[in-house]
């Protein structure tokens, strides 16, 4: 796999070279000292990759015998944007912020499905938890039609931290929840907008339930209780999409 790097050393070229490390598998009894300098070089350019302990038995399998030294690293297959920078160039843009936050979402295909109608209904960025999300892969890319690669994409490291960014920006959070009062085509999506979509099994966490804005719902008629993650956001965004081309006629 080309997003794999194997041993220390190239690992530590890697990250000083400018890539972004997703995830680090560490062996589980690994003592080895230059484990401490890897964790300085993550720390010394703020990446946060995940990093796992794991069986010897799991490196020699994704290794195919390569010399992995007890280490192995995903490099990321997008270029992550920073977030800061991100909502400063939409709103010099002169555009309406619509941005979706995909709150742990373990699915992959769900989130290339998601990325996909994203970029064509023309949503500015994605955020996504650094923790408890679905890695974005080659199957991410395949499923998004290649739109990970086209649409900024930004990582979060503190839900709170990231949501209270967007609120102090003037961006309203509207959460999706099956327990929320209002319909989702009766709740104004004009201002500036950040849909919080949630697990697949779990929903939109507590955390960004209590500091959302709003809850929206989309009404259930059939005896299935819910609707798959990513044709619920598909939904939403053009709802966003049809009340604001309404508003500019």
């Amino acid at each position: 796999m080309k997003n794999i790097i194997y041993g220390i050393r190239p690992i530590i070229e890697a990250i000083r070279q400018g890539k972004q490390i997703d995830k680090i598998l560490v062996q589980s009894s690994s003592t080895n000292d230059n484990l401490k300098q890897l964790k300085d070089e993550l720390r010394h350019v703020n990446q946060n990759a995940k990093i796992q302990y794991v069986p010897m038995e799991k490196l020699n399998s994704l290794s195919k015998g390569a010399n992995h030294q007890g280490v192995i690293a995903y490099c990321s297959i997008v270029e992550y944007s920073d977030l800061e920078e991100t909502i400063m160039q939409i709103f010099e843009n002169g555009k309406i912020p619509l941005i979706l936050f995909l709150d742990h979402l373990t699915d992959v295909r769900n989130v290339g499905a998601i990325v996909r109608t994203a970029e064509c209904a023309g949503v500015d960025c994605i955020i996504l938890p650094n923790e408890g999300t679905a890695q974005i892969n080659s199957d991410a890319v395949k499923t998004s039609a290649g739109a990970v690669l086209r649409i900024p994409i930004c990582r979060s490291t503190n839900t709170k931290t990231t949501l209270n960014f967007l609120k102090q920006s003037g961006i309203k959070l509207y959460s999706a929840s099956e327990k929320a009062n209002d319909n989702y085509t009766q709740v104004d999506m004009q201002e500036p907008l950040c849909l919080i979509m949630g697990a697949e099994d779990k929903g939109v966490s507590k955390e960004a339930i209590k500091m959302s804005d709003k809850l929206l719902k989309i009404p259930m008629k059939g005896e299935i209780e819910s609707l798959n993650v990513s044709v619920a956001t598909g939904i939403l965004i053009y709802e966003v999409i049809r009340q604001r081309s309404v508003a500019n006629n």
